[in-house]
């Protein structure tokens, strides 16, 4: 018999004492297995990523002024006309609009631009980088400098 004593109650007095039934077709499951079925799981399925992309700053992109505009369309002109002769190095600091949310975050990028692609509204690098000309804020080359132009 076992080496617990249990007070005869009546109703399982003839199975109490039985030892625990182990099948001879599957194997036992360990404790860590057992466990594991009654650990927490994920009920809110992407609550956390959600949680994180509420959080995510974003910013409203910052419209240049008259000027500012024609100044930058001055410098797109001066590059479109000396890029004959090869890639122009180039700076450029723009906008990008968020995939996920209303707003965006400015951006910048350097490289050497290959085209400007006017019907698309773009700037091609060598690199295959293309930024949309409506979403630039700043421009920065060598060019600029030493034209006595702008």
């Amino acid at each position: 018999m076992s080496e617990h004593t249990y007070e005869k109650t009546g109703r399982y007095d003839d199975i109490i004492g039985l030892p625990h039934h182990q099948s001879k077709t599957r194997p036992h499951m360990s404790l860590h297995d057992r466990a594991a079925q009654f650990s927490p799981f994920a009920a809110l399925k992407g609550y956390e990523e959600a949680i994180e992309e509420t959080g995510r700053l974003t910013g409203e992109k910052q419209e240049l002024d008259e000027e500012s505009r024609m100044y930058l369309d001055q410098k797109l002109l001066l590059l479109e006309k000396n890029l004959g002769g090869g890639g122009i190095p180039l700076s450029v600091v723009y906008f990008v609009p968020d995939a996920y949310k209303t707003g965006g975050s400015v951006s910048q990028y350097s490289g050497v631009l290959h085209r400007i692609d006017r019907i698309e509204g773009t700037l091609v690098f060598e690199d295959g980088m293309q930024i949309r000309t409506d979403a630039i804020l700043q421009l920065d080359s060598g060019l600029f400098s030493s034209t006595a132009a702008l």
